[in-house]
C-alpha cells in the first residue's frame, strides 16, 4: 500500500489550522448583528464597514480608497484589466507568483522579468531595463515573505521602487497577502504608505484568505480613489457586488479581535513548521540553498547546476511526496529550483516528508 502523501505543494493551512469555532461565532454574530446587509446584495466596494476598518488598520485611509473583492486575485484580475492593454510591457519578479504570470499572459502584455535577490527584487536590473529603453506601465512586487521565493524587500529597496514610479509614471502593484504572517520583528512601511505625497502610483493588494482561511475568499485593493471607484464601479456591472455574508464574517472577525487573535495562534504554529523544515533540510539536503522566510507559507530551494527538479516529481509521486518544480514560476529557468509550503505539513510529518524528497531528488 502506497504511504499517505506529505504535500509541500498547496499553499493553504492544514485543517487543524483553520478557525471554525471562531468563524461560526463570527457568522452568527454577523447575522444577529445585521443581517439584512449580510443576505443582501451590496456595491462593487464591498461590505462598508470593512472597507472602513481595512482604511483604519492601514493608518487611517479614507475608505473610498478601499475596495473589497471575492479575493485578492480576483482584484488583480480586474486591476490588470483596467490597466492594461495586449502588447504593454509589465515587470516581474523572477520568480514569482505562477497565477499572476498566467494572468498577464492570457493579457497579452510583454513581461519583462526582474532576478530577484535574498532582500527582494534586483531594483539595479529594473533600472537597466528602463535604461535599455523599456518601459513598463506596471511593476508587480509581492514585499514580504514572497511567494514562492521567500524573501522580503528591504526598505531601502521599497523606498527605491517608490522613487523610480514617480519618475517613471509605472504603477506599482504591492501584493501583500503575507504581510500579516509575521513570526517575529517590525513590519516595513508599505510602498503605499511610501508613496503618499510622491508622484507616484502605488495599488496595494492583500487577503484574508491567509489570515482566516482560504475559503472566505475576501481579498482588497488599496489605491487612488478614482482608479478604486473605476473598478468599483466595472464589479458592479460585472457581479453587482462581492460576497456580501463572507465579508460581514469576516467584518465581525477583525471588530471583534478574532481576527488578530487568529493571527497570533496561526504565526505561532506556522513558525514552529518553518523550523522543522529548515531543520529537515539542513539534514537531509544540505546543499540546497534557500532564504529562512520570516513570515509567509514558503520556502524556495535552489540546488545544484545541472538538476532539473521537474525529473523528480514522478519519483516524487511514488515516494508520497509532493512539491511545485521551479519553472512553474518563471518565465524561463528554474530547473534547478523548486517551491516548498511548510503551511500545509505539520511539524510531526516534516523529517519524513523531506526525507521522501531528498530520496527523490537522488532519483531523478
Amino acid at each position: 500500500m502506497a504511504p499517505a502523501t506529505i504535500s509541500f505543494a498547496r499553499g493553504a493551512p492544514s485543517v487543524d489550522l483553520l478557525p471554525v469555532d471562531a468563524v461560526r461565532a463570527a457568522a452568527a454574530a454577523a447575522l444577529d448583528g445585521d443581517s439584512t446587509r449580510a443576505l443582501s446584495y451590496g456595491t462593487g466596494v464591498g461590505h462598508p464597514g470593512l472597507c472602513e476598518w481595512i482604511g483604519e488598520r492601514h493608518g487611517g485611509i479614507d475608505p473610498a480608497r478601499v475596495m473589497v473583492a471575492n479575493g485578492s486575485l480576483e482584484a488583480a484580475w480586474m486591476l490588470f484589466g483596467h490597466l492594461l492593454a495586449p502588447g504593454e510591457e509589465v515587470a516581474v519578479e523572477q520568480p514569482s507568483y505562477d497565477r499572476t504570470l498566467l494572468m498577464l499572459e492570457k493579457l497579452g502584455v510583454d513581461r519583462i522579468g526582474i532576478p530577484l535577490e535574498a532582500d527582494g527584487i534586483e531594483v539595479e536590473g529594473l533600472e537597466r531595463a528602463l535604461a535599455d529603453g523599456h518601459r513598463p506601465k506596471l511593476v508587480h512586487i509581492i514585499p514580504n515573505f514572497h511567494n514562492p521565493a521567500g524573501c522580503t524587500l528591504s526598505e531601502p529597496k521599497r523606498r527605491r521602487l517608490v522613487e523610480l514610479a514617480a519618475e517613471h509614471g509605472f504603477w506599482i502593484l504591492e501584493d501583500d497577502p503575507y504581510r500579516e504572517v509575521r513570526f517575529g520583528g517590525e513590519p516595513l512601511p508599505t510602498m503605499l504608505e511610501l508613496a503618499e505625497g510622491t508622484d507616484a502610483k502605488v495599488v496595494h493588494a492583500s487577503s484574508f484568505s491567509k489570515t482566516v482561511s482560504p475559503g472566505v475568499r475576501v481579498g482588497y485593493l488599496i489605491g487612488p480613489e478614482a482608479e478604486i471607484a473605476a473598478l468599483a464601479k466595472s464589479a458592479n456591472e460585472t457581479y453587482i457586488s462581492p460576497n456580501m455574508l463572507a465579508e460581514a464574517v469576516v467584518f465581525e472577525l477583525c471588530r471583534s479581535g478574532g481576527l488578530d487573535r487568529n493571527i497570533e495562534v496561526v504565526n505561532g504554529a506556522l513558525a514552529e513548521r518553518r523550523d522543522a523544515v529548515v531543520a529537515a533540510l539542513g539534514e537531509r539536503l544540505p546543499e540546497a540553498e534557500f532564504v529562512a522566510p520570516g513570515g509567509g507559507y514558503f520556502l524556495w530551494l535552489d540546488l545544484a547546476e545541472g538538476t532539473d527538479t521537474r525529473l523528480a516529481l514522478a519519483p516524487a509521486k511514488e515516494e508520497g511526496v509532493a512539491f511545485v518544480a521551479g519553472p512553474d514560476f518563471m518565465l524561463e529557468g528554474g530547473e534547478r529550483s523548486l517551491r516548498l509550503s511548510f503551511a500545509s505539513v505539520p511539524p510531526g510529518d516534516v523529517p519524513e516528508g523531506i526525507a521522501r524528497l531528498a530520496r527523490a531528488l537522488g532519483r531523478r
